[in-house]
């Protein structure tokens, strides 16, 4: 293998497929990303076994080749480096991978590339496309949802339901749920559904930031595999086994207390009553107050600690209904809130022990349900 390219482009692409190689692994080699020549460019590539990363860069191929070395040595060492040109040759009986870069130089231990995990390709069930922004928006409004403890498998993924020209987008974690719609450029002929690994789509998410064109969804539930393509990259993810939980009966029906309120203020509200709340187990209490006139309506966001102090902030809202009160983990109101792009958002209350429901205004495709804490009043 010899070949050259920009510094910019492999540090670009190097930290790119690098999140997807292992750090704690029992096959070594997934520490590793592979370089290989293909078809006048360099391909790179890195997985942990559940999800896999290409990318192709442009360079100047003299000779054929591939070898793995590792992620986070060749990683540093490119970042480190001037931005200029990188000569890349491969010594094939050591197995070592020398570059070149204005002065400085390096000498990387490779493994053979025969030893690297091959990379499935999903070309049977369904394929759709997507606008980039549309789909990087949908993710954001629900992947912090999801649950990080394994515990329960299946809550550690995002639920994608496939249907016509809709994609439904759900993420839970006992305490909470996302439910976000968005549409489809390509309809899918067949309804699929498929847990997606909430670290998959965050990684997508990051991935697809300049991305331009429509993302390529192939989804293939019999392998339990989906691929998004998008231009120059690949990421490919095994799906979560088992059954998402039916979330539709967990989103209350009617309310008995409405108030829209700015999302920038209750925002600020919230994460200054945070500060006094993180000694009292987390828990922000709110109280909805329609005025004697229209224009008093109110939101009271307080938190007190025993041992600390209190804190009450005021907001003015538009409430339908009478007067309300319920109580959340700050941190679960402050990164619904944080999410949202719409100026104004509608926080519906049933009782102090019925889940609340924010849904932003404007738009009818997100709806987001919080579980309350009991506390005293």
């Amino acid at each position: 293998m010899k070949l050259s390219c920009l510094q910019e482009k492999l540090d670009r692409g190097l930290s790119l497929v690098g999140r997807a190689a292992a750090t704690r692994t029992t096959l070594p080699i997934t520490n590793n990303v592979l370089l290989a020549t293909d078809q006048g460019r360099l391909k790179l590539v890195a997985t942990n076994l559940e999800m896999a990363i290409s990318c192709w860069i442009g360079a100047k191929i003299e000779e054929e080749g591939a070898i793995t070395v590792p992620a986070r040595l060749i990683t540093e060492f490119v970042s480190s480096l001037p931005s200029d040109k990188i000569d890349i040759s491969l010594a094939k009986k050591t197995k070592t991978l020398e570059l070149k870069c204005a002065r400085f130089e390096a000498r990387i231990s490779g493994v053979d590339a025969a030893d690297f995990p091959p990379i499935p390709k999903v070309e049977e069930g369904i394929t759709t496309q997507v606008e980039a922004e549309a789909l990087r928006h949908g993710i954001s409004q629900v992947v912090f949802a999801a649950a990080s403890d394994e515990s329960r498998p299946v809550l550690t993924g995002v639920n994608a339901e496939f249907e016509g020209d809709l994609l439904t987008l759900a993420a839970a974690d006992g305490f909470r749920l996302a439910v976000y719609k968005l549409p489809l450029s390509t309809p899918v002929k067949q309804k699929a559904t498929a847990i997606i690994p909430a670290r998959t789509l965050a990684e997508l998410n990051r991935m697809a930031t300049d991305q331009e064109e429509p993302i390529t969804i192939k989804l293939n539930t019999t392998n339990s595999q989906i691929l998004f393509c998008m231009k120059d990259i690949e990421l490919i993810s095994q799906l979560v086994q088992g059954s998402f939980p039916k979330y539709d009966q967990l989103i209350p029906q009617s309310y008995n207390t409405r108030a829209i309120v700015d999302v920038a203020q209750f925002l600020r509200a919230t994460k200054t009553a945070s500060i006094f709340a993180r000694d009292g187990s987390g828990i922000v209490r709110l109280v909805i107050t329609p005025g004697a006139k229209a224009n008093q309506d109110k939101l009271i966001i307080s938190a007190r600690s025993e041992e600390i102090g209190d804190d009450v902030g005021e907001i003015d809202a538009i409430v339908q209904g009478e007067e309300a009160k319920i109580a959340f983990n700050g941190r679960y109101i402050a990164q619904v809130l944080d999410a949202l792009r719409e100026p104004q958002v509608a926080l519906e209350v049933t009782s102090p022990s019925s889940p609340g429901v924010f849904r932003p205004e404007g738009v009818d495709n997100y709806i987001h349900v919080v579980m309350p804490m009991f506390v005293q009043w």
